[in-house]
C-alpha cells in the first residue's frame, strides 16, 4: 500500500479520536466564561443551582472522557512573544502501528538522519541522542513507523518585528490539537537554540511533549526560546533550511496557514 494511503487512513482514525483543546490557543488568555458575573438580581437558591450547573459544565469541558494519564498529550512551541501556545491532544495511533507509550531512548552517542520530504523539497535532520535521548528516541520511533507521513506544518510563526520564528509540525490532526496519545519525560536543555535547531513542542506543564516538533528559523529566535529553555532539542537541520524558509514563506504571514505544507514521507537512516 502506498505511504500516502497509509497516512490518510491513519490520520482519519487519529482525527476521530482527537479532543479539541479545552482552552483558547494562547495559554495566557483566560478560559471564556471564567469569572463572568451577572448584574441581574437572582433568587439565592436559583443562583446556587446555576453556579452548580456552570461548575459541572466546566469540569466536563476540562476533563473530557478518555483523557486520563497518557490518554492526552499536550504540545506547543512558544508564541512570538515568548508565551507558550497550548495544544491539548487526543490523537491516538492504531494499535501496533506506532508507539502507544514512551519508546526507548536513543542510545548514547548514536545519531539518525530523519528526512522529511515535502512538496517544497526535503529537510534532512541530524538527530543526536546526546542532546535529549528520550525525545530523540521518540522522534525517531514516530518517523520510523510512518506516523509523520501526511502530517502538515500547521504553524508558521514570526516574531513581532517580522523575524521568522518557527515552522511547527507533527500533529496528525493538522490543527495543532493532536498527538500520539502519550507524553514523554522532560530532559534538560544543554545547548543554545539557533537557526536550524529542531526541538520538541510542549506546554508549560511538566512532561507534556508528544509528537509535535518545530524548526527554528533565525538565530535571533534563540533569545525568545532560551527564556523558557524547556523545549527538548533533538538535533539540527543538516540540509534543507531553504525548504524550511520556503514553507514559512508559503504561509503568506499567517501563523496558522489555510493551506499548510505537508510532509509527504518521513524516512530514517542510520546514521
Amino acid at each position: 500500500m502506498a505511504n500516502g494511503s497509509r497516512g490518510k487512513r491513519r490520520r482519519g482514525a487519529q482525527q476521530k479520536a482527537a479532543t479539541p483543546a479545552p482552552t483558547p490557543v494562547k495559554t495566557t488568555q483566560p478560559v471564556r466564561g471564567s469569572g463572568v458575573t451577572s448584574r441581574l438580581p437572582v433568587v439565592p437558591w436559583l443562583a446556587a443551582g446555576v453556579i452548580a450547573v456552570v461548575a459541572l459544565i466546566a469540569i466536563l469541558v476540562v476533563f473530557k472522557p478518555g483523557t486520563g494519564t497518557g490518554g492526552a498529550a499536550a504540545s506547543a512551541s512558544p508564541g512570538p512573544s515568548g508565551t507558550a501556545v497550548a495544544a491539548a491532544s487526543g490523537g491516538v495511533v492504531p494499535a501496533g502501528a506506532c508507539p502507544t507509550a514512551q519508546p526507548p531512548a536513543l542510545p548514547a552517542g548514536e545519531t539518525r538522519t530523519v528526512t522529511l520530504t515535502t512538496p517544497k523539497g526535503a529537510i534532512a535532520i541530524k538527530v543526536e541522542a546526546d542532546l535529549s535521548p528520550i525525545a530523540a528516541g521518540n522522534f525517531v520511533a514516530l518517523a520510523s513507523c510512518g506516523y509523520y507521513d501526511g502530517t502538515v506544518f500547521h504553524r508558521t510563526a514570526g516574531l513581532q518585528d517580522g523575524t521568522p520564528f518557527v515552522i511547527q509540525g507533527g500533529d496528525p490532526t493538522g490543527t495543532g490539537t493532536g498527538g500520539p496519545g502519550y507524553t514523554i519525560k522532560d530532559e534538560p536543555v544543554t545547548t543554545p537554540y539557533k537557526r536550524g535547531t529542531v526541538a520538541m513542542a510542549r506546554t508549560s506543564a511538566p512532561d507534556s511533549v508528544g509528537s509535535q516538533y518545530f524548526i527554528v528559523l533565525d538565530d535571533k529566535d534563540g533569545a525568545v526560546l532560551s527564556s523558557a529553555n524547556t523545549y527538548q532539542i533533538i538535533g539540527n537541520v543538516a540540509s534543507g533550511m531553504d525548504v524550511a524558509d520556503a514553507i514559512y514563506a508559503a504561509s503568506g504571514g499567517a501563523e496558522m496557514p489555510a493551506s499548510p505544507v505537508p510532509v509527504t514521507t518521513a524516512t530514517v537512516a542510520n546514521p
